[in-house]
Parts: C-alpha cells; structure tokens; sequence
C-alpha cells in the first residue's frame, strides 16, 4: 500500500534525553515536499486509567500533588504499563491497587486515545472498574503523594463543568463514560 502523501519520512532518531518514565526523542524527518527538518517528541509506554465504582456507585478518585502545575490535582488512577504486565487487564488492575488499595471484580474496556499525539506517541486505555473494595494499602512510587477519597459520578461531572477538575485523563474518561454508558452504567450499578 503506498504511503498516504502527507506522510513524513524518519531519515534519523534518536534519543535525546531519558529520564524515569519517558524519552525525549529527536528525528530528522523529510517532508512531503522534500524539506528535511527535525521533529521532537515525548515517548512513554502506553498507559492505563481507571474509573472505579464502588459496590454502592461511588468512584474513587485520588488527590495527587502535580508539580508541573503546583497544585493538589483530583482525579482517577493513572499509570504505564510495566513489563511485567501480562495485559492491558493486568496493568489497570496494578494501577488500581497500588495508588487506591483496592481491587475490583470486573474491568471493561472504555475506549483508547492518542491524548497528545502532536507532541507525544503517548497512548491510553481507559477502564471501568466495578465493584471496588478496599482490600490493601496504597503502594506508592517513591515520587507519589497521593490521597484517596470517594465522590459520586455527578459530583465528578459538576467539577468537570465548572472548571475545578482539570485532569485531562479525567475530563475525557468520565465525559466518555457518561456519553455512552447504558442508563444502568451511568448510575454506577
């Protein structure tokens, strides 16, 4: 199949910077009208996250200091996925007992976004948890300050309205969540 005529070519890549948790990548790349120029970019392995229901509907959320913007950040359980991992499955569920320490019965998918691919090969899989349960404690990366509480899905949509829930990951899950879950799904049952 030819390739499509707005692709770019890779004349050269490599890595210009690492750090715990991603790359910085840096190719030269040729146009499609044959100008060659460099291109950087942000490369991390795919991600999961977690919008986790409680048996009563409740979802635990948790309260996580981001440095890049200064502030207590609410929303849902994030992370990469480890080589270890057998499967997206086996990630989320990781996920969710190392930042939340609970555990789930069942995982569905939600949908997989690209939430940054101007500037990252960034890719996420998003998962409802159902009938989570507090079964541990947390399992924190040494760089994580995270506090779990639980809220209702409407709060969570209330927050995301007015403007004070700005996680991105969050604002999209929950806004797909709500878009196409069945009337049962919505109410967290």
């Amino acid at each position: 199949m030819p390739a499509d005529p707005l692709s770019w070519e890779t004349v050269d890549r490599e890595i210009a910077y690492t750090c715990p948790g991603f790359d910085i990548v840096n190719e030269t790349v040729r146009l499609p009208e044959g100008t060659e120029t460099d291109f950087d970019y942000l490369s991390e392995p795919a991600s999961v996250c977690i919008l986790p229901f409680t048996p009563d509907g409740d979802v635990v959320c948790i309260e996580e200091w981001r440095q890049a913007v200064g502030r207590v950040n609410r929303g849902l359980p994030v992370g990469g996925t480890e080589p270890d991992d057998d499967d997206l499955e086996a990630a989320a569920r990781r996920e969710l007992a190392e930042e939340t320490g609970h555990e789930a019965e069942s995982l569905e998918e939600l949908v997989t976004v690209e939430p940054s691919n101007g500037i990252s090969d960034s890719v996420m899989h998003f998962f409802v948890a159902r009938g989570c349960r507090p079964t541990a404690e947390q399992r924190l990366d040494y760089d994580e300050s995270i506090r779990v509480v639980q809220t209702s899905l409407e709060e969570l949509l209330s927050s995301i309205e007015s403007g004070d829930l700005r996680d991105g990951r969050t604002v999209l899950g929950v806004s797909y969540y709500r878009l196409f879950a069945t009337e049962a799904e919505k109410s967290g049952q």
